[in-house]
């Protein structure tokens, strides 16, 4: 399927599809609502049904416990998550070289 990617896409992005109810109630997600919500397999999706009929469709995406942390300081996580966050530099560099020749001084502070 052509055109932009998910990641590129304007948020919300709005998309119709039908899928067919196979035996033991299972469905495909159709792969235009897969990239509407941004999931992939393994991912969890939540279906809420309101009063008057109208369906919540809502993608979770999972995510690995050890980069949770990441995920935890931009939603009000823990105070060392984000003391590592804050000590972050970020640096340019002109070539290949001289980013690991950055990466060697820093090496080298840790010694």
């Amino acid at each position: 399927m052509g055109g932009t990617p998910a990641s590129k896409q304007s948020w919300p992005r709005l998309v119709s599809a039908r899928a067919r109810l196979r035996p033991k109630s299972q469905l495909t997600l159709p792969e235009e609502v897969r990239q509407a919500l941004r999931v992939n397999e393994g991912d969890e999706i939540e279906f809420r049904v309101e009063e008057n009929g109208t369906v919540i469709v809502r993608g979770y995406t999972s995510v690995p416990t050890d980069h949770a942390w990441l995920y935890e300081t931009r939603h009000g996580g823990g105070r060392a998550s984000r003391h590592v966050l804050a000590a972050w530099v970020a640096t340019m560099h002109g070539s290949a070289d001289a980013m690991f020749a950055h990466l060697d001084t820093l090496g080298a502070a840790d010694s």
